[in-house]
């Protein structure tokens, strides 16, 4: 097994502005979105989809309550989480 070599400093992560290329920002979101809310959407999007199964198996007042669950807390669930990256998303760094 090959060591790296004692002698080579490695730069990253640790934040030296002077070791930075032209097109580097350590500042923003290479994808754009805030991770918080990818995080909140897995989160909120897991407990919906179990929400909605526990009805679905509940008999014919359950199917019912969860077609009107999910028409409802999906279009909310998109609007609140697209409102939530608005916010949040970097404007003094934009993603490229």
């Amino acid at each position: 097994m090959l060591l790296p070599s004692v002698d080579h400093e490695v730069h990253s992560p640790v934040r030296v502005d002077a070791t930075l290329g032209n097109d580097e920002d350590l500042d923003r979101n290479p994808d754009g979105i805030p991770h918080s809310v990818i995080g909140l959407t897995a989160l909120v999007s897991v407990l919906l989809a179990c929400i909605l199964a526990v009805l679905l198996f509940a008999g014919t007042l359950g199917r019912l309550a969860a077609v009107a669950l999910a028409l409802v807390a999906i279009p909310w669930l998109v609007f609140r989480l697209n409102s939530k990256a608005d916010r949040d998303r970097d404007h003094v760094h934009p993603s490229r």
